[in-house]
């Protein structure tokens, strides 16, 4: 069966026989692994699309199951982040967590537009970028299911007045509900207003994010708090490119 789909290359691997497994996140089917034995090294325009960051619609034949690539052309390159380390590591890093986060097979729409939206707004923006994934990440918790809960206790449904954010608890939490738990590592209690921000994640499109620089302290806290909770909610740990931000910035 022939079937056609936008998509964007997360990442590829080489298999035996000079093929490769391109790894797609496609608009119509999810996350694909797809078969071909186009070369990205060679200087055919067809070599950019099995190449990541690139946004392409692709023609396949799927097989039980497999997917082998028949055709693609590139709508869209977004190699040239590549050339900049800061937009290289922040794209790098959307890759990385889309793969993780990603169910096979499993089209997830609002997700995919917000992918394109990211891609386009870090290919024009500053190179100093790195607040850029963190909100992408903020608002894909929405369309994953694991949204935290911003504007009472999860414990005792209270406005709280001194606010600490529990991962356990997938929200914020009041200090009286917490004085038993102090040696919780997975509730923090920050240095900075933590709802307001990640409303301002929530409401705000991705282009805001260009222009914001967080101070490195509230920076560090902030991306420690949303590493923590995708682990916990989303089975995510590891990000490679994760590691990179820790000696760039």
């Amino acid at each position: 069966m022939i079937v056609s789909t936008d998509g964007i290359v997360l990442r590829q691997q080489k298999i035996s026989g000079g093929r490769r497994i391109i790894h797609i996140f496609t608009k119509e089917y999810g996350l694909i692994s797809v078969g071909t034995n186009i070369n990205e090294k060679t200087k055919k325009k067809s070599a950019l699309g099995v190449r990541p960051f690139t946004y392409a619609r692709y023609e396949l034949f799927k097989n039980k199951g497999y997917y082998n690539l028949n055709n693609l052309e590139v709508k869209k390159s977004y190699y040239a982040i590549g050339e900049d380390l800061d937009k290289y590591i922040s794209g790098s890093y959307v890759l990385e967590y889309l793969f993780k986060v990603l169910e096979e097979e499993q089209a997830n729409i609002k997700i995919f537009n917000l992918t394109l939206d990211f891609f386009n707004v870090l290919a024009v923006g500053k190179s100093n970028s790195l607040t850029l994934p963190l909100a992408f990440v903020v608002k894909s918790f929405a369309m994953l299911g694991v949204m935290p809960e911003l504007n009472s206790c999860v414990r005792c449904g209270k406005e709280p007045e001194d606010i600490l954010f529990s991962v356990k608890d997938g929200g914020v939490v009041c200090a009286s509900c917490c004085e038993n738990d102090d040696q919780d590592t997975l509730i923090f209690k920050t240095n900075f207003d933590i709802v307001r921000l990640l409303k301002y994640f929530i409401k705000n499109p991705l282009k805001n994010f260009i222009k914001v620089q967080l101070k490195p302290e509230v920076y560090d806290e902030l991306r420690k708090i949303i590493n923590k909770y995708i682990e916990y909610y989303l089975g995510v740990s590891g990000i490679l490119s994760d590691k990179l931000i820790d000696t760039d910035h």
